[in-house]
């Protein structure tokens, strides 16, 4: 699955890329021929020449004045002290610091130099024109800076728009990536429960249902998960009582011999009971008939679990052979209240007719025994899904936890003269019908069993 995912994102790579690129290359193109790079760039180049030239200029200058001044060839102008409140504001600046001499510019925008000297009878003032006017140059100079400052700044919208552009792409590929996860989990879940379910582990189930058609397969996995576990626990119930069936087919022959002579030894006795002693060999034989009628019973029971006879699949109803057993049940015991609730739709079943019948014969039988004299039995029926259950349900004391561990084993009874093999041949006669018994919590304290069998409708066909 992760070889999946990483497939699909792949592909979805291949897919997005290509134009990705191609419009961040063509937009960051345009957007460097619309801000005009190139033309900064040579302003920033004019520029700095021009304040090199400019500076220069003025250092040529300042050294030519003070050549002209100390040669004379400049005409002086003594500054009045009188008239200071309108000297020129370089010329005040000079008056109020320490130094000799200072130059600056001076006139309209920058366009000469001035020199200002002190001397001992006063302050003298030197001018020569530039033929330039410097103020003009550097104010030129600032604008082209700051318009080259603005370009570089609007440069960043390269940046900005590279990572704009990328910024959708990478939530789609995060969504793409998230959703792949999401989509695949639930295949991940299957397939771990799948690698369960092969190496024997049936009670592995897929939890929470994905979307459409995977939710679909989920529901069938678990659905089908559910039946193998059920079809293996009632397969090893089988292989159990074929066991019980072989001991029981080996006793039974075992002990049959030894009833036979023994019951033609005691009639022997019986028919001789012209002796003196006649009474007590009667009495005897009569106790040893008993026990031998016991044994007989016994063995039959037994026999019957050893039995496999060929099982006849037909379309019965279940209903009539509730009401035939439950009204041979009443007039046997007229103290047990009955409460039949029967689904009304109807009970036809596919089963084996005298099988079934004497499940239900065992069931009622025991649950008439459980509820005593004046004790209760319900009988409820219903239709689901296509199974029809049974509920006999009786207001005895119930099934303590030992009883429930080992509900369906033969030779295990719970009740006085009970041979433990009943619940048993029950149950497998129900399991070769295609259903089964199970226990089920009823509305009365007693126990409680439910018939499972497949419900069908009358003169449906029969698959053999």
């Amino acid at each position: 699955m992760t070889g999946l995912r990483s497939r699909l994102i792949t592909v979805w790579l291949i897919a997005t890329l290509p134009p990705l690129g191609l419009t961040l290359w063509l937009g960051h193109a345009l957007l460097q021929k619309s801000l005009r790079q190139a033309p900064v760039a040579e302003l920033e180049r004019t520029a700095g020449l021009l304040e090199a030239t400019a500076r220069r200029l003025y250092q040529n200058e300042r050294e030519a004045l003070r050549r002209e001044v100390a040669a004379g060839r400049v005409e002086a102008e003594k500054l009045d002290f009188a008239f200071r409140a309108s000297w020129p504001q370089d010329a005040q600046e000079f008056l109020r610091s320490d130094a000799d001499e200072l130059i600056e510019l001076g006139g309209v925008r920058g366009g000469e130099l001035r020199m200002f000297v002190r001397k001992p009878d006063g302050v003298w003032m030197y001018r020569r024109g530039l033929g330039v006017e410097l103020d003009t140059v550097r104010r030129e100079y600032s604008v082209a800076r700051e318009r080259v400052e603005e370009a570089r700044g609007r440069s960043g919208f390269s940046a900005a728009f590279v990572l704009l552009t990328a910024l959708p792409w990478l939530a789609a590929l995060a969504v793409l990536i998230w959703a792949v996860r999401r989509m695949s989990r639930p295949v991940q879940d299957l397939t771990a429960a799948l690698q369960q379910v092969g190496s024997g582990d049936l009670t592995a189930r897929v939890d929470g249902y994905g979307p459409g058609d995977l939710g679909d397969a989920q529901r069938a996995f678990n659905a089908m998960a559910e039946e193998l576990e059920s079809s293996r626990e009632k397969l090893v119930y089988l292989t159990r009582i074929e066991s019980w069936q072989a001991l029981a087919r080996k006793m039974a022959h075992e002990v049959k011999n030894s009833l036979t002579p023994i019951r033609l030894t005691v009639e022997e006795i019986a028919a001789r009971n012209g002796s003196a002693d006649a009474k007590f060999q009667k009495q005897a034989a009569q106790i040893i008939v008993e026990e031998v009628g016991s044994l007989e019973r016994r063995v039959r029971a037994f026999s019957e679990l050893a039995a496999e006879p060929p099982v006849e699949l037909s379309i019965v109803d279940a209903h009539q052979l509730i009401e035939e057993r439950i009204a041979l049940l009443r007039a046997l015991h007229t103290g047990v209240e009955w409460s039949v609730s029967l689904e009304p739709r109807g009970g036809w079943v596919r089963a084996d007719e005298d099988l079934l019948r004497a499940v239900f014969t065992n069931l009622l039988k025991n649950a008439v025994e459980a509820s005593g004299a004046r004790g209760e039995v319900r009988v409820t029926s219903w239709v689901d899904d296509g199974r029809l259950s049974v509920e006999v349900n009786d207001s005895g004391p119930g099934l303590s936890e030992g009883a429930r561990a080992t509900l369906f084993e033969p030779s295990i009874s719970f009740k006085p003269g009970g041979m433990g093999i009943g619940l048993s041949i029950a149950r497998k006669s129900a399991l070769l019908c295609g259903g089964d018994i199970v226990e089920a919590g009823g509305k009365l304290p007693g126990a409680c069993f439910r018939v499972e069998l497949e419900e069908v409708h009358a003169g449906a066909p029969i698959d053999r």
